[in-house]
């Protein structure tokens, strides 16, 4: 099957789970939860979805057995969605992308904080010196 072909497949079945998630599920589990990409596998029997869930550990483990407990019902949105023989069976993947790059983010404005504040000390302690006076110039 072309590249292609599973490109529309996999933009389909993304595009389906997303609205699924958000307007049909009426599971108080599954909450703040972002569709990032799917794979299809060549044969499109089966697709890996990948996910990301904003919250604790505790949160994020509700939401994953909220997901695996609805994957029956958004795999029949995927059926009515597509045209093909085989449905792809589901599989919710966590991607930690968007975590990591929000942590990275919060580290870089710390270190860049911190890094003013050095400049700032610095920058007062040179003034209480007082200005540098040059030497006037020997003939």
């Amino acid at each position: 099957m072309t590249s292609r072909r599973l490109a529309k497949i996999a933009q389909a079945i993304k595009e389906t789970v997303s609205t699924t998630v958000l307007f049909q599920l009426r599971d108080p589990r599954i909450r703040n939860v972002t569709v990032l990409h799917v794979e299809v596998a060549p044969d499109v029997q089966s697709a890996k979805v990948y996910i990301s869930i904003m919250g604790d550990e505790r949160t994020k483990a509700l939401c994953m057995h909220g997901l695996e407990s609805a994957r029956g019902f958004i795999q029949s949105k995927i059926a009515d969605r597509i045209q093909t023989r085989y449905t792809p069976v589901i599989k919710f993947v966590q991607d930690t992308a968007v975590k990591d790059t929000m942590d990275t983010l919060r580290i870089l404005d710390e270190l860049q904080h911190e890094r003013e504040q050095e400049e700032a000390t610095q920058h007062l302690s040179s003034e209480e010196d007082g200005p540098l006076e040059e030497a006037p110039p020997e003939d």
